[in-house]
């Protein structure tokens, strides 16, 4: 017990700095804003109820915002997922260019932000690269953040930037599953397929629960990219949920700010219970 007690002692030390500061910076503001969220003002506020939040749901752009950010993340997760899974398996073989496609797809995750701006500006600007090639093959121009193509344009960003994180953790769930269930397979003649649905799937089932996860947090932090692409008010098309609660921080309108952080939150936690017990009946069943 003494010795438990000491290395508890230590371990709280160590631990003390990052939660004071997940405290201090995360914690307290978001218990304050969901306070305030049921008052009708953050100094000498009433409470009305759910008040603020009617008045959300009722709101035109944040009803916009929502669908926005849904699509996004509906259309973004699924096609990082399966390109990241295609990569991964790609990578998890014999290639001589293996070293190199390994330094192209992790490459994205260290260039800075800025960088990675200033290069799809280039790219789909109405002067840029994409419209000088469509110039040249004899078709009009688009002006690509102020159109419908605009969703598109930064579902490729969202994934260029991402899918190296996503290969990583998938080259450590495929290399983590044992050779022995593989060469059993080819004793008894199985084919690729087979082995990739019944032996790669099944066994990098929880590994794909985890990157789903971190895929569609991830979606929500491509407001940087838009914001400093397209300003506080973009196309319709993607006007996120985070330019509308940065448009209510500007205009000091705290009530629907705090209401749809803490709306935003509660989906995003409701979710992630949804899939850890999912993966948790999942596992059980292997088991």
């Amino acid at each position: 017990m003494k010795l438990l007690r000491k290395d508890w002692t230590a371990a709280s030390l160590f631990l003390a700095p990052s939660l004071i500061g997940f405290a201090i910076f995360y914690l307290i503001p978001f218990a304050m804003g969901f306070f305030y969220s049921f008052e009708d003002n953050t100094i000498d506020g009433k409470f009305v109820g759910f008040d603020n939040y009617n008045d959300l749901f009722a709101s035109g752009s944040f009803r916009k915002a929502a669908v926005n950010t849904f699509l996004f993340t509906g259309i973004s997760v699924p096609l990082i997922i399966v390109l990241s899974l295609f990569a991964a398996l790609l990578l998890n073989q014999k290639l001589f260019i293996r070293n190199w496609l390994q330094t192209a797809f992790v490459l994205p995750l260290v260039v800075p932000i800025a960088s990675i701006i200033m290069m799809w500006q280039i790219l789909f600007d109405w002067n840029g690269t994409v419209n000088v090639w469509l110039q040249s093959m004899h078709m009009d121009r688009i002006d690509w953040m102020k159109s419908d193509w605009s969703m598109g344009v930064f579902v490729i960003v969202y994934i260029w930037k991402n899918i190296g994180y996503n290969i990583i953790l998938f080259l450590a769930g495929l290399q983590s599953i044992p050779k022995d269930y593989y060469e059993t397979a080819d004793i008894e003649g199985a084919g690729r397929l087979h082995k990739l649905r019944h032996i790669t799937l099944i066994y990098l089932t929880p590994t794909m629960f985890f990157v789903v996860l971190m895929s569609i947090i991830n979606s929500f932090k491509v407001f940087r990219e838009t914001y400093l692409i397209a300003g506080d008010y973009p196309h319709d098309r993607i006007y996120m949920l985070q330019h509308y609660m940065n448009n209510m921080f500007l205009s000091l309108d705290i009530q629907k700010l705090t209401a749809a952080a803490t709306s935003m939150v509660g989906c995003i936690l409701i979710f992630v219970i949804v899939m850890l017990s999912i993966e948790r009946r999942f596992r059980q069943f292997i088991d």
